[in-house]
């Protein structure tokens, strides 16, 4: 019930890599695309918009992971063009708005 703390806590969650240049550090492959929303709390909502606010993707965390994966794509499974985008982590101590920017590459399958 410590509002300093609750806020200090809201305050280091965080979209890894930030911006994203097309590749992170821990992609497996040349068609894995993937951000990481780190320092989260135990019990979460998630929710991705675009700047225009549609609704990208949205994320329900309920274990003790402190981290989500996002592959990068909507709700339909079809990857997101580059921009900007709005992170919006709402829990039971507060909420938290993060601005991400990713630029993707293409899919090039001559990589296999």
């Amino acid at each position: 019930n410590d509002a300093v703390k609750t806020q200090s806590d809201l305050d280091i969650i965080n979209v890894v890599p930030n911006p994203y240049y097309a590749y992170a550090s821990y992609e497996t492959n040349a068609l894995d695309n993937r951000v990481k929303i780190t320092n989260l709390p135990r019990k979460c909502v998630v929710t991705i918009y675009n700047m225009s606010g549609t609704l990208i993707r949205q994320f329900t965390k309920d274990d003790p992971a402190t981290y989500l994966d996002w592959d990068l794509k909507n709700f339909a499974g079809i990857p997101i063009a580059g921009g900007v985008y709005i992170f919006h982590v709402k829990s039971d101590q507060g909420e938290r708005i993060i601005k991400w920017f990713g630029a993707l590459r293409p899919v090039d399958l001559n990589t296999f």
